[in-house]
């Protein structure tokens, strides 16, 4: 995606200690003096996100507008939203991987002098530690901050988690092949699946299948070659065009030509 002059943004890898945890931070911000919308493509993930300066919006498929004053949880990110930074606001972005998010705010005993995010989650936001966030003077301090603020809350994995999350071969059928080594039902692994993760297989495969859409075509526009949207169908298992174009609907509500015609105005965190 091609930077506007005044929209300045980069993210930031999780270190290695927290790979498991967070897949990356984004940040972004408006330099300009005019609003500037995005459109983020949905990621399947639950996201932490703070804004400082002015607020920032969310506009929802059905054109509800959030307005986001200081943090906010939400996710799985299962269908494109539009965003917008008005003049002089930054957003800070920390994206759950996998059971991440479950295993940070699942209750725990422990012995430290901060608040439970459960607490503050009653208001869907870390008051506190945006708080703590603004008084620092940049964004590695901030994410650093994060880190830290987070490592009490994290449970461990139980081993289920750890074998979807790990789990590659295309070939099988993970709930089976997992219920199998675990010794526990089909159902049961469905279950953790989508308490822990937020969703089921069946919605992951079908967005992968979705996303790789998405990066042939962004492959193809890169080395300036026309998309061949037949490869696609075939390459990504698509049954035909109308199947690919109910996706594209599905997920972003514009079809593949029209992604293909605007994608440099849409935010691909997976791409980068």
């Amino acid at each position: 995606m091609e930077l506007q002059p005044e929209y300045n943004e980069y993210r930031i890898s999780a270190p290695q200690e927290f790979e498991n945890v967070f897949t990356h931070f984004y940040f972004a911000e408006n330099t300009s003096e005019i609003s500037i919308t995005k459109t983020l493509l949905p990621t399947y993930q639950t996201i932490l996100l703070f804004c400082f300066g002015e607020s920032a919006t969310m506009s929802t498929r059905e054109k509800t507008i959030i307005s986001i004053d200081k943090c906010m949880v939400f996710g799985p990110v299962r269908q494109a939203f539009d965003y917008t930074l008005p003049a002089g606001c930054s957003i800070l972005v920390a994206n759950f991987k996998d059971d991440a998010f479950f295993r940070f705010f699942g209750k725990i005993s422990i012995m430290q002098s901060v608040k439970h995010p459960d607490e503050l989650l009653k208001e869907n936001c870390f008051t506190d530690l945006w708080h703590q966030l603004t008084a620092l003077h940049s964004t590695t301090e901030q994410v650093n901050h994060i880190l830290e603020f987070c490592r009490p809350y994290l449970q461990d994995r139980d081993i289920t988690s750890q074998l979807l999350s790990s789990f590659e071969n295309d070939l099988l059928n993970p709930v089976k092949v997992i219920a199998e080594q675990t010794h526990q039902t089909e159902r049961n692994i469905q279950r953790k699946q989508k308490e822990q993760f937020g969703y089921s297989l069946k919605e992951l495969n079908r967005y992968n299948r979705f996303l790789k859409a998405i990066k042939i075509i962004e492959e193809e526009t890169e080395k300036q070659n026309q998309v061949k949207w037949f490869v696609i169908i075939d390459e990504c298992g698509y049954y035909d065009q109308s199947q690919l174009i109910h996706d594209f609907k599905h997920f972003i509500n514009i079809s593949p030509a029209q992604y293909l015609k605007f994608q440099q105005e849409i935010c691909n965190p997976k791409s980068k």
